[in-house]
């Protein structure tokens, strides 16, 4: 799974996968030794990287988190694709119109929309399946349907380009 994880503001891209109870870990692309273990239920863990260990303290929940390793505060926010997909389109919206992209690739499963179509903020264009997932991407803003840029069945990187909305005049 892939997270995008802001730590005092500076934000990194984080690879986790976890295979037959082993931890695979990569920061920005650059795989990391790790492993660790929850000491307790109070948010303690014990975390063994590249040969040294550490003890950590994490108060918060999966979204946002202060972390202390050796007495360094770390404040920590952590998105996975699907929240930074929702979020992203919330940001959007914010600006009115413009063009909506995939977040992340995926297939166009429908285009509930058309050409031509006015359309308001939160009302669903088109249906795009991501890792086993049908996710409903909505209008980030209230405006004109200008162009659909796929077609049904159609394969979609991420950032691609799926609809272009203009303010209705």
């Amino acid at each position: 799974m892939k997270y995008y994880v802001q730590v005092n503001g500076r934000q990194h891209e984080v690879d986790v996968v976890e295979r037959l109870g082993e931890l695979k870990v990569a920061v920005d692309g650059k795989p990391l030794d790790l492993s660790y273990e929850e000491v307790d239920t109070l948010g303690q863990v014990a975390l063994l990287s590249e040969g040294r260990s550490y003890g950590v303290s994490i108060e918060g929940d999966m979204a946002k988190a202060s972390v202390v390793i050796a007495g360094h505060l770390y404040a920590v926010e952590i998105e996975d694709e699907r929240e930074r997909a929702a979020h992203a389109a919330e940001r959007a919206a914010s600006k009115g119109g413009g063009l909506v992209k995939a977040i992340m690739p995926g297939i166009v499963v429908k285009l509930i929309v058309a050409e031509g179509d006015v359309v308001e903020a939160g009302q669903p264009l088109l249906i795009l399946e991501a890792m086993k997932m049908q996710n409903e991407i909505a209008a980030p803003a209230a405006g004109k349907i200008k162009l659909i840029h796929v077609r049904e069945r159609e394969a979609v990187a991420g950032g691609a380009k799926l609809v272009t909305i203009v303010p209705v005049e």
